[in-house]
């Protein structure tokens, strides 16, 4: 039925969470407030980047992911008043940089390409930032391509985005499996045209508009399941 597999990186492969334990470790009591508030303003950085000009030759206020995640940072610290000396905020963006993968990624994707099909990363992550992440996960061997946003200058949501797989891999959207942790994400990988699992490890409901996923399932490999 499906090519091409293809994978957000940020949650779906690599724990964006885990950072919580070293924000722990770093402003005590408020390590799991912390990551989850570094991540919501990360995104919402990047939904006010392309919303604000969606040029489809970009957007005029583009700043790469790595730029953004740095930004952000910088603003949760000021919001919950916690002291990023210099040596936190290496810390931080050092462990960001080689975020920890799932116990299933590396298993699911070699399995994947066992059965003979593509397999990608669409992700809003800048190159630097993927090829530090893929390399110290040992999963490179098992991507065929690693697609960034870099190349549109718009995040995702916007299907100029998702339409980056299409010209990445010669195949139709109905042949695509699009995975993702993210509900939004997966929603609008939906929208796009593409099928959609929706990997939801929390037990979260899905988003109250659009299209349910094709497919959902608490971890990665479930998806072997539907291939």
């Amino acid at each position: 039925m499906y090519k091409l597999i293809a994978f957000d990186a940020y949650g779906t492969l690599f724990d964006v969470h885990s950072m919580g334990q070293l924000a722990e470790e770093l402003f005590p009591g408020n390590g799991q407030a912390f990551a989850l508030m570094w991540r919501d303003r990360q995104i919402e950085y990047t939904r006010l980047v392309t919303m604000s000009d969606p040029n489809p030759n970009g957007s005029k206020h583009y700043l790469p992911f790595w730029e953004l995640t740095i930004l952000s940072l910088h603003y949760v610290c000021k919001r919950m008043n916690l002291n990023l000396t210099p040596e936190y905020e290496k810390r931080l963006i050092d462990q960001y940089a080689k975020l920890t993968g799932f116990e299933d990624s590396v298993s699911v994707l070699k399995a994947i390409k066992e059965k003979g099909l593509s397999t990608a990363i669409l992700s809003n992550g800048s190159r630097e930032m993927l090829a530090t992440v893929v390399e110290s996960n040992g999963v490179k061997p098992y991507l065929d391509k690693v697609v960034t946003i870099e190349d549109v200058r718009l995040f995702k949501t916007a299907p100029q985005a998702y339409a980056l797989l299409l010209k990445a891999f010669p195949v139709k959207k109905e042949e695509i499996l699009f995975v993702s942790s993210n509900a939004w994400d997966a929603l609008a990988a939906k929208w796009f045209g593409f099928d959609v699992f929706w990997v939801n490890r929390l037990g979260h409901p899905f988003e109250e508009i659009g299209e349910k996923p094709n497919y959902e399932g608490t971890s990665l490999t479930k998806v072997l399941e539907v291939i």
